[in-house]
């Protein structure tokens, strides 16, 4: 397990899948925000439904994350596009309803930014998001990540386009080097 302060990533378990199902994607509304394609329902046991991991694919590390203290599932987070020649990848992360608001996404960052450039030795860290999405810009700005650009109109969700934001960090600039 990779500790934060107060978060571990860990690998997903079984009995995670349910429990990041009904809070993350069921709610289609936080799905939609989150999600790079339109919401759809996913049949129970279904082997691509959200958050069941793919062992063979080398460009996606997922994570589960939990609370260090009591070992509760508080979200998920992962490294996606891994890009092993040019030593970049993206982060993304997803927090329970019930443990949003608690410091656990600028942790589960600084995790995530750790694995990436001291593990997995990536030299760039990239994030996308809503542009009304304050917390993780927060949480990403207080890992050293540095608003690179906007991407006007770009994300359709719910009805109507909105903006995303380009975030990025360099491994030489991480100030969480450990």
């Amino acid at each position: 397990m990779l500790k934060g302060s107060k978060v571990g990533l860990r690998a997903r378990h079984e009995d995670d899948i349910p429990v990041l199902r009904a809070e993350l994607y069921e709610d289609v509304v936080t799905a939609s925000r989150a999600e790079g394609r339109p919401w759809r329902p996913i049949t129970p046991g279904a082997k691509d439904a959200p958050f069941v991991v793919d062992e063979t694919d080398p460009g996606y590390t997922p994570f589960s994350a939990v609370d260090l203290e009591t070992g509760t599932l508080v979200g998920t987070a992962g490294l996606w596009g891994i890009d092993t020649h040019h030593r970049s990848a993206h982060i993304g992360l997803g927090l329970l309803p019930s443990a949003r608001g608690k410091g656990y996404g600028t942790d589960m960052i600084a995790v995530l930014c750790h694995y990436g450039f001291v593990v997995r030795g990536l030299n760039r860290l990239q994030a996308e998001t809503l542009s009304d999405n304050i917390a993780m810009l927060r949480s990403a700005e207080r890992n050293g990540f540095t608003r690179e650009g906007v991407l006007r109109s770009s994300a359709w969700v719910l009805g109507a386009f909105m903006d995303e934001v380009v975030l990025g960090l360099l491994a030489q600039d991480f100030p969480g080097k450990r």
